[in-house]
């Protein structure tokens, strides 16, 4: 059986998780790897829980929803209690460190980082916290090497924003230092 990865990004409308997932898309695309990639969120867009998965595989991709999830990255206590209700006991969960952790998860599947309080305090921009995640999630699953992630980040982001975003990707990648 191929070797399938299933990635459930959550969060607030507003945060970046369906561009982040879009960019961990292109970076796997870079790597060489299969990539389905969906997304969906409330009517509120802004401000509501929203979704982005992505699948990536080194075989063919049967079906591209997210079943099982392998990964979930979870922004706001709202989503994290929604997405980990059901999900299997080998997912990696990472949050940021601000989120109460539900007694459901075991403690060794959490990993609680401060990305969105690096994304406003160091790289002094809170829109950056999707990038910063990015670097983090990368760090955790060893996607693609920094080089092609830095180039799919530089393909979504504005132009002119780029060593503000690069910052935050730097960031990311070191986070993974502590863990609740």
């Amino acid at each position: 059986m191929p070797n399938r990865m299933e990635i459930r990004l959550a969060g607030s409308g507003g945060q970046g998780v369906i561009l982040a997932s879009i960019i961990l898309a292109e970076a796997a695309l870079m790597a060489g790897k299969n990539v389905a990639q969906t997304q969906s969120y409330g009517a509120e867009a802004r401000g509501g829980v929203c979704k982005a998965e992505v699948v990536i595989s080194d075989g063919k991709v049967g079906f591209f929803k997210v079943r099982r999830p392998t990964f979930l990255l979870a922004l706001t206590q709202q989503s994290l209690n929604k997405y980990t209700k059901d999900i299997p006991d080998t997912c990696t969960v990472m949050t940021d460190d601000s989120l109460d952790i539900p007694d459901w998860l075991g403690s060794g599947q959490v990993i609680c980082l401060p990305i969105l309080r690096t994304a406003s305090d160091t790289v002094g921009k809170a829109l950056t916290a999707n990038i910063v995640a990015i670097g983090a999630i990368n760090s955790v699953l060893s996607l693609t090497s920094g080089e092609s992630l830095k180039e799919a980040v530089a393909k979504y982001i504005p132009k002119g924003s780029e060593s503000v975003n690069f910052k935050a990707l730097e960031l990311g990648s070191r986070l993974l230092q502590g863990s609740c």
